[in-house]
């Protein structure tokens, strides 16, 4: 497979690459695919500097060219390739005088798309390694499969040997009571004896080969229940963890339900089985009968194996949470609250049977108000598990003296408190008598919702970092989080409100805020303090309150635009720059404020003056409260700005790196948004403009805004300098959209970037509310504005009705 082939097969972020890698024309991409084969045969590295071996691949390049066009020629469907084929060679043509530039031209290129399958491949590494962990879950499971069909199999073999056994120690009785009973010579009585040794000795060896049997089933009883125990149940009590904060992990029961009740019952077999030798040994025993001494060892490893897979299989199988709660694990006083436990061991003789009480720690005093016993019973369970589901629970506070703080340590909040819900229950079956206990993860208790906020930033912290659920006084002295485990936290939030966690790029901005720049970010850590309560540099808010306030953005108002990743989301402003500004005119992207506490969005895009001067413009950031009123997509529909002789233009052509704007928007738009302004003939003052547009519109209400005006209203976020304000009547600030597209231009640097960007912000509320204008009365006749007209930055070329 050629390069150029595995480029095409490359997933769409990459694919993109290659696309914006031959943007240009200095190399065109159909010379390229058409002569794919040929282009990666030769040694362009070696040409670049052999004048020679250039000027020979020049003639070879320009007669492939021909053979090209040639077949084109003959395929009647490929006029506009004939016509391209023949304008590419006449361009080529200006190397026959250095054919070793364009030989290192096409080297270059060579070069660049090698870099993006690298970087490609490097990524699907990554999510090998990503995969590896599923794959190697799959593989224990397998396992347990195995060693659990092979217990089976052996519980079945040692069915038949116990009534084998059986029937063969009641042969020997029938035929030792017939000897006694037998009046016959003594030569006849010798004979016999000896009959009745031989059988004695098969027998007993027979009961020796039962008991080893048994002893070799409790060895692979007892690997089993390690895999089930301290591995399988154990992950998937850390995937429930996980998943409690977000992770996308698997915490379905339905394998380990399956395995804990195949695994019980053949326990449950084997106690049979050694009850079964209690009778035969009650009928007939003899001296060195192996039962009498080898069977009691067995019967404790059987009852102690079955009570602790039993006391294992309770498990809380839905964590607590309130029905309209911010997560799993916060609770709040006086507010229901519902949480699931499940026996793991499928019974159906238990079905009503067992009944489970709820309590909770004293670790601050509660009241647990509500049904507070249940029997496990199959009906709560969509599979007909073991189930006691308890849907309407209670926490009321005790104060205890003047502060209600119990005897926690006082230097702890109330959000750091951790509490555990308890259950009990008692399990009585086949003569096994097993109390059993089980209890949630630590669960934050809060008295009002302002402290929802804090209590699920402990949930997280201690959910992200502790594998102990009986560690209440983690808060004591909580450990930090390295930058993995941080970011992966992060990303979950972003999956749980929005359907997408963080991208590479993203979690590296967030770093780079958090550490600065760094080669690795793997030893980088940051503490509960840095989190949760120290406040950002120059910002009156801490780190999770900053997050917090973004992911409720994205999930009451952008969960469709960040799911289909249409938001940036995080990137520099520097950074932000670079990108935009290699784009053509009117690209733009999507990112979040760093500046607002609440959760902001804004928008940024590039414009060109005519003298092909690229700039970086940002509106001021949109808040839920803007957002409550005017969904994003509209606001970007029906942004416009003033330009020359006060026109009204959308500058948002293109969301990053090059998709129009309707095309990634449009679903997206409500019914009335996108109608096209119109302009009313004012009377005597030519300068007084209607803009009409839905009432929904960031425009609504406005009727003029000149060059002055605008300048007046711009205003930086607080996250860059102050912009330049425009020149009353310039013409140089052209319509992004209607003026012609300026080609990608030359790379910048940040401090470049930096330097020469002007900041156009915006406010929502000012354009609704800050600007009180006269509002005009809208014309019969008036200017519609020609979405194809090209020229409006001239001041000179009037508008014609």
């Amino acid at each position: 497979m050629t390069q150029w082939e595995r480029l095409q097969q490359l997933d769409t972020v990459y694919s993109q690459r290659a696309f914006d890698l031959y943007n240009g024309d200095e190399f065109p991409m159909e010379v390229r695919h058409y002569l794919a084969h040929w282009i990666e045969g030769q040694d362009w590295e070696r040409a670049s500097r052999d004048s020679s071996q250039a000027a020979f691949l020049f003639q070879v390049l320009l007669e492939n060219l021909d053979n090209q066009f040639s077949r084109f020629v003959q395929e009647k469907e490929s006029f506009l390739l004939q016509r391209n084929f023949r304008r590419y060679k006449q361009n080529f043509q200006e190397y026959q005088e250095e054919p070793y530039t364009l030989a290192t031209i096409i080297h270059w290129f060579l070069v660049k798309e090698k870099g993006i399958l690298n970087d490609a491949e490097l990524a699907q590494q990554v999510q090998t390694l990503q995969i590896q962990p599923a794959a190697m879950e799959l593989e224990s499971q397998r396992q347990v499969e195995k060693r659990l069909k092979d217990l089976k199999a052996k519980v079945e073999v040692m069915e038949h040997s116990i009534r084998c056994l059986e029937e063969q120690q009641d042969e020997f009785d029938f035929k030792y009571q017939t000897h006694l009973m037998d009046s016959c010579t003594e030569e006849e009585k010798k004979k016999q004896l000896e009959g009745l040794q031989k059988m004695l000795n098969a027998l007993d060896n027979c009961r020796r080969n039962f008991l080893s049997d048994i002893s070799a089933m409790l060895d692979a009883a007892d690997v089993l229940h390690s895999a089930l125990i301290n591995e399988e149940l154990v992950e998937w009590k850390r995937r429930q963890q996980k998943s409690c904060i977000g992770a996308p992990d698997d915490t379905s029961l339905e394998h380990l339900e399956k395995w804990f009740t195949q695994i019980i019952e053949c326990m449950f077999q084997l106690q049979k089985f050694l009850q079964k030798l209690d009778e035969l040994v009650g009928k007939m025993t003899y001296e060195n009968d192996p039962i009498p001494v080898r069977k009691p060892p067995l019967k404790i490893r059987v009852d102690t194996l079955l009570t602790h897979l039993i006391k294992s299989s309770f498990v809380v199988e839905t964590q607590p949470s309130m029905p309209q709660g911010r997560g799993l694990l916060v609770l709040r006083t006086n507010v229901q609250f519902s949480v699931k436990v499940r026996l793991l061991y499928k019974v159906p003789e238990l079905n009503h049977v067992m009944k489970v009480t709820v309590s909770i720690d004293k670790f601050r005093k509660f009241n647990v108000l509500g049904t507070l016993s249940k029997a496990l019973n199959m009906a709560e369970s969509m599979n007909g598990g073991m189930v006691a589901d308890f849907r309407h629970l209670t926490l009321k506070d005790q104060k205890v003296g003047g502060g209600g703080k119990g005897i926690n340590d006082l230097s702890l909040s109330v959000t750091e408190e951790l509490h555990r819900i308890n259950f009990q229950t008692q399990f009585d079956y086949q003569g096994l008598s097993v109390p059993l206990e089980t209890s949630s993860l630590p669960v934050v208790v809060i008295s009002n919702s302002s402290q929802q906020q804090s209590a699920w930033a402990s949930v997280l912290w201690f959910n992200m970092l502790c594998p102990d659920p009986k560690n209440i006084k983690f808060f004591e002295t909580s450990p930090a989080a390295t930058w993995p485990q941080f970011g992966e936290m992060l990303s979950w939030q972003f999956l749980s409100c929005g359907k997408r966690g963080l991208d590479n790029d993203q979690l590296e901005t967030l770093a780079i805020k958090l550490f600065g720049k760094q080669q690795s970010y793997d030893n980088c850590k940051i503490s509960w303090t840095k989190f949760s309560k120290e406040n950002l540099p120059d910002t009156n808010f801490t780190l999770w309150v900053w997050l917090d306030g973004i992911l409720n953005l994205v999930k009451l108002y952008l969960s469709d635009l960040w799911s289909d990743g249409s938001i940036m989301g995080f990137i520099s402003k520097g950074k932000e720059r670079l990108l935009l500004k290699k784009k053509q005119n009117g690209t733009f992207l999507l990112r979040f404020s760093e500046s607002i506490k609440d959760g902001g969005i804004t928008f940024s895009w590039v414009q060109y003056a005519n003298d092909a001067t690229p700039s970086v413009q940002t509106v001021k950031p949109f808040t839920s409260t803007d957002l409550k009123q005017i969904a994003l997509p509209d606001i970007l529909c029906n942004f416009r700005i003033m330009v020359a002789e006060n026109i009204p233009v959308n500058p948002l052509c293109y969301l990053y790196p090059n998709t129009p704007k309707d095309q990634a928007f449009g679903k997206y738009y409500s019914e009335k948004t996108g109608d096209p302004p119109s302009f009313s003939d004012a009377g005597d003052d030519d300068d007084d403009v209607l803009l009409k547009v839905s009432k929904k519109s960031p425009m609504f209400s406005i009727s003029t805004i000149d060059a002055d005006l605008l300048s007046s209203i711009l205003d930086s976020d607080g996250e860059s300098t102050v912009p330049h304000a425009f020149p009353p009547t310039s013409p140089r600030i052209s319509p992004s959209c209607l003026q012609q597209s300026f080609p990608e231009s030359a790379e910048y640097n940040l401090e470049e970037a930096l330097s020469t960007d002007n900041d156009v912000n915006y406010t929502l509320q000012e354009f609704l509310n800050g600007i009180n204008l006269h509002i005009l009365q809208e014309e019969p006749d008036g200017f519609i504005l020609d979405p194809g007209f090209q020229d409006l930055g001239n001041p000179n070329i009037p508008l014609t009705p």
